[in-house]
């Protein structure tokens, strides 16, 4: 049941007393110390996370960003207020500006905890805005039509209107409260799974970061489904219904939303096995990339180009993966170049190997390696190959840095890069041969006029 609203005459009446400016005093204190208490929690909070080593943002949920758009300001402001006017009340003081007040911070938080939660929740949607300018001229709107006396009567009105939902009564006013219970449950289950999530993901890189971020989703999906549930009962309706409702469920997933499910389940499957973690270079198919984000639906692959493919997770359960550095970061990379024949290969390939060691990005252990592969119809062929430890870094870069030490080696030493040739050989005619060749030639040419 709603509270009695004050009557507005005489809250008016009162707010034009002497006594009010006494009351406005006390509650312009209660709000200073407000503030401090913040100011020195918040300062506390940052200096605790930053002895833990913590690098992650403080969490702006209790804080905001400004100190008083958080949910902490409001929620002790309203705290202290009721101490101040429970403290007024037992004096015998004449009380009217509290009256307006305890509302009016009541309001402000919980506005501030829906739009917080719902920030931090989704952090990146365009709809945040409108959210936030929707709940608050609900809210604001509330409390006018409360401080008027017009919504206890409408309420009282929307009790009369009634229906039944299966065998249980249910009336609009009911209908309407069970809704704000179920959004307040609701905003309260996503505020404690992105508490735990921001917990379980602050400061943990590597192959951490995919177990925890697959405990945060689960743990999200937990908490989300249990709020449903708290969120359904109060609205009134009955919980044995959901038995039809999960089978009705499972054929559709069943038929229907088989490849969404498939992706869901390989979603947790990668994240609990950890065969593919976050930060890993991967290549799928023709696309090659490193892995920024995995999520229970898809996985984001990042290209060094910033390109950005979504990849179902079903995908990288099914097919070939190449995960680059999954048990080892390091990546062997290989290039080729023609000598002419005549070269000293095997004193050539000594002094590559030194020019390719040389090299900072080339890793001396294993060392590089020059071999002679094949006898080339224009050259010899040899074959270079080298290692590398941050293929993150890019690889055509090395690669190009490692042809042009060995171009300029070959030019240093003189040694020739042979051009595509070919030997042309000219077959002089005997004189025993010429008679054939001339008889033949009368043949075909009588063979010729005869078939014209």
């Amino acid at each position: 049941m709603l509270p009695t609203p004050p009557a507005l005459d005489s809250l008016l009446a009162a707010l034009t007393k002497p006594a009010a400016l006494i009351e406005l005093g006390v509650l312009a204190t209660v709000l200073a110390v407000t503030a401090v208490l913040v100011y020195v929690m918040r300062s506390v909070a940052r200096s605790v996370r930053a002895e833990a080593g913590r690098t992650a943002p403080l969490a702006s949920i209790w804080f905001g960003d400004y100190l008083v758009d958080g949910v902490l300001f409001p929620s002790l402001a309203l705290a202290l207020a009721y101490l101040a006017r429970q403290v007024l009340f037992l004096q015998g003081w004449p009380l009217a500006v509290f009256k307006l007040a305890i509302p009016v911070l009541l309001s402000l938080a919980l506005i501030r905890l829906s739009v917080r939660v719902l920030t931090v929740a989704f952090p990146h949607s365009l709809f945040m805005r409108v959210a936030e300018r929707t709940i608050s001229w609900l809210a604001w709107g509330a409390l006018v039509l409360w401080l008027t006396g017009v919504l206890p009567a409408f309420m009282d009105g929307l009790d009369e209107i009634s229906w039944k939902l299966g065998a249980k009564p249910v009336t609009l006013r009911t209908l309407i409260e069970g809704t704000l219970s179920a959004g307040f449950v609701l905003m309260l289950a996503l505020w404690v799974s992105a508490a735990l999530e921001a917990r379980l993901l602050d400061g943990v890189q590597g192959g951490q970061l995919s177990l925890r971020k697959a405990a945060a989703n689960a743990l999200r999906a937990f908490l989300m489904f249990v709020g449903l549930l708290v969120a359904l009962s109060a609205v009134g309706i009955d919980l044995t219904a959901l038995g039809v409702l999960g089978g009705a469920l499972g054929v559709g997933i069943g038929f229907g939303l088989q490849k969404l499910a498939a992706n869901y389940v390989s979603g947790f499957v990668i994240l609990a096995e950890r065969s593919l973690r976050i930060g890993d270079l991967v290549q799928v198919a023709d696309f090659e990339g490193r892995i920024t984000d995995i999520t229970t639906r898809y996985t984001v692959i990042r290209a060094g180009n910033g390109r950005e493919a979504i990849v179902p997770n079903e995908t990288l359960i099914t097919t070939t993966v190449q995960n680059l550095s999954l048990g080892d970061s390091r990546l062997l990379l290989t290039t080729r170049v023609s000598v002419a024949y005549g070269t000293d290969v095997a004193a050539l390939c000594e002094r590559i190997c030194t020019t390719v060691g040389s090299i900072g990005r080339v890793l001396p252990d294993p060392a590089p390696t020059a071999h002679f592969v094949a006898f080339g119809a224009d050259g010899l062929d040899l074959k270079i190959t080298f290692w590398i430890a941050d293929p993150d870094q890019g690889q055509g870069n090395v690669l190009s840095e490692v042809n042009l030490a060995i171009l300029a080696l070959l030019d240093r030493d003189g040694i020739e890069i042979p051009y595509p040739q070919r030997v042309l050989r000219i077959l002089r005619e005997t004189p025993a041969a010429a008679p054939r060749l001339a008889a033949g030639s009368n043949e075909a040419l009588t063979d010729t006029n005869a078939s014209g």
